[in-house]
């Protein structure tokens, strides 16, 4: 049967490689792609409004904008989107291929006051209005200190500096870069918010038109006559601005002014295609220092990594050398002259404290571990594109789900080698189903008293959670039921020798063992401190991260080390009589997610200097906790299993009585 399946598995992979052999071309990241005949209407949507000061998101028409012809509708929606407060509504800004235009929009009806608070309120925070069109983010170009920066998104307003007043952006001149196609014959699959599609030879020859490969804004503010704007219909032409404008030519934010609304549009051609549109968003800054850092961290980790376990190889080998090259009579007189390691024999393979719980967080860490691998691979290889919103969260968490089974057969079959019988195995898999989900349950559940509190479009809406509970329950339980029930089908790991009765006494040390248990984490952080800036930049400055190849070597690495770092303390416990390896081979390697969970409270002191108020802080510590509680049960379930096969390992290579 396995060698059939071999065949198949074989056969399987000789047809994907000669189907794309056969492809002129092959590109994964991006949506399905659109051509435009000249003069063809394109309307742009519009995303929550977001801001780096509060991280809280808001929906873009709780400000007083124009809203479109037939009221607003919002764009489907997947799971990641809504756990990450994405909201995409349509809007009135319309495109027209290859025409070059300025255009009125509306005139809003004289300011509240609770909305020029609000306005005022949204401008201090530096919140940003997130465009796309054709799926493409607007990007805008800044100049700092003589550098310039690219950013997505433009803000609601400004402040002057010399000034207490606010300005709001009410003039956008777009530049829309478009590539023209004839239909060449590549063959393209998308990943996109329209879903995976391929583009055939045949709809080819009838996509010939024009893409949009780039999408610029340079926003304004513009002080016009309201009566004079009032007069005009949706979309009538109105002169060009040259953006931008001295403060008293632009439009204050204060009560019972009436703003109008305008953009120009410039359609440029580009020798830009399609498959290279997303490269602009995808350049990580400081790639220098980038590279330099991570293959500098890769091999002073390697170099540490390699020297220990050289050390350690030499030693274990010298000791069962030395043993096994002695006849019966010595290696009896030697059983009574015994040290280290080998006088703890009896007492090895006892039951730890708290059996049950190191069981369950065993099976989440296989589960979480699992995911992170399978994840961090397709994202490497392209399948989960930062065009497809949403995309990386909504596979995490399914991935999470299916996993279910590799959980409850871990935990389970541990607790069942701990307890030798299988009795209470449906205890163990209930608790590995409701553990970390709980865990996470509870913690994104207080969050988002918060973000209801703040009415943020951040918030889980209730008819989510029932779903993310009805997938809890009708997916993940019953396949880490199922996985349990499997663990109880497999044969105990059986032990290589006998446990005593009477537990032997641990010698005293000299230093508590846990400041060396805490003492090993600094080695794994090593692997992935310097991935983890970028990471966090990501996610709190609204930075694109898709150096997946990266992250793939630093995890792979970070496994590596974290078993070896693991399986050194355990056999340095041992030499030192101490039998209670258990927990201390799991917190050998999980103690790397305090040093996470610390970095993250530096990275908002000194790095995230932008984050105000009490609010925000909540919001990041919450979920800097959830991440180090994940990491804490991936790495310690890796440190953990190696130390235990290499225990196991151990005492099966030499026969003591």
């Amino acid at each position: 049967m396995s060698l059939s399946l071999g065949r198949t598995c074989w056969a399987a992979f000789i047809y994907v490689l000669l189907v794309s052999h056969i492809c002129n071309g092959f590109y994964l990241p991006g949506s399905y792609m659109h051509t435009y005949s000249t003069g063809q209407e394109i309307f742009a949507k519009v995303n929550s409004l977001t801001s780096i000061e509060t991280e809280l998101p808001f929906s873009y028409y709780s400000l007083p904008y124009c809203q479109p012809h037939g009221g607003v509708k919002k764009s489907a929606e997947n799971l990641g989107e809504l756990l990450m407060g994405d909201q995409i509504d349509n809007s009135p800004y319309r495109f027209r291929m290859n025409i070059n235009e300025s255009v009125y929009l509306c005139t809003t009806k004289p300011l509240s006051e609770n909305e020029v608070k609000l306005l005022k309120q949204r401008t201090r925070d530096l919140y940003q209005v997130n465009m796309i069109l054709d799926n493409l983010p607007a990007m805008r170009f800044a100049t700092q200190n003589g550098v310039k920066i690219q950013w997505t998104g433009f803000p609601v307003g400004y402040t002057p500096q010399s000034l207490e007043d606010d300005y709001i952006i009410n003039h956008l001149k777009f530049k829309v870069f478009v590539h023209e196609y004839e239909g060449t014959g590549v063959e393209i699959i998308g990943t996109g918010e329209e879903g995976m599609g391929v583009i055939s030879e045949a709809d080819m020859k009838k996509a010939s038109g024009y893409e949009i490969v780039g999408f610029e804004v340079l926003p304004c503010s513009v002080k016009y006559d309201p009566e004079t704007m009032a007069k005009l219909h949706i979309y009538d032409n109105v002169t060009s601005v040259n953006c931008p404008l001295e403060v008293d030519k632009s439009q204050i934010i204060s009560q019972q002014e009436r703003v109008s609304f305008t953009y120009e549009v410039e359609f440029v051609k580009s020798d830009i295609k399609w498959p290279s549109r997303w490269d602009a968003y995808l350049k990580m800054e400081g790639a220098r220092v980038h590279w330099f850092s991570i293959l500098n961290s890769l091999m002073v980790i390697f170099f540490l990594a390699g020297i220990v376990f050289v050390i350690f190889l030499r030693t274990v080998r010298r000791d069962l050398t030395k043993y096994e090259d002695l006849d019966k009579e010595a290696q009896a007189q030697m059983n009574e002259e015994l040290s280290g390691w080998k006088l703890v024999v009896g007492d090895v393979f006892r039951e730890p404290k708290f059996s049950k719980l190191l069981c369950v967080m065993i099976g989440d860490g296989v589960q979480i571990t699992g995911m992170a691998i399978v994840t961090i691979v397709f994202a490497a290889f392209g399948f989960m594109s930062p065009a497809s919103r949403g995309m990386l969260l909504t596979g995490m968490i399914i991935l999470y789900l299916f996993l279910g089974t590799g959980a409850g057969y871990a935990g389970v079959r541990l607790w069942c080698t701990v307890k030798g019988t299988s009795e209470g195995w449906r205890s163990v898999s209930w608790s590995v189903a409701c553990f970390f989900p709980g865990i996470a349950f509870v913690i994104l559940t207080a969050l988002n008293f918060i973000l209801w509190g703040s009415k943020s479009t951040g918030a889980i809406p209730i008819y989510l959670y029932f779903i993310l509970l009805s997938l809890w329950f009708c997916i993940s339980v019953p396949l880490t039921l199922l996985g349990g029930y499997l663990g109880t089908r497999a044969e105990p790991i059986k032990y290589p020798v006998r446990t005593n009765q009477i537990p032997r006494e641990i010698p005293a040390s000299k230093y508590p063992s846990w400041l060396l248990v805490l003492g090993a984490g600094t080695l794994p952080f090593g692997t992935l401190f310097i991935e983890l800036f970028f990471i966090l930049s990501s996610i709190w400055l609204g930075r694109f991260y898709y150096v997946f190849g990266f992250l793939l070597v630093v995890l792979l690495l970070l496994v590596t080390v974290c078993a070896e770092v693991s399986v050194v303390l355990t056999y340095m416990h041992l030499c030192i009589e101490d039998w209670q390896w258990w927990w201390k081979s799991f917190y050998a390697s999980g103690s790397v997610a305090l040093y996470v969970f610390l970095y993250s409270i530096n990275y908002l002191v000194f790095d995230l200097q932008s984050l105000s108020g009490p609010v925000s802080a909540i919001l990041y510590l919450g979920y800097s906790l959830l991440i180090a509680i994940a990491i804490m049960l991936s790495t310690g379930t890796i440190g953990f299993l190696t130390s235990f096969y290499f225990v196991h390992y151990l005492f099966s290579s030499v026969k003591i009585d």
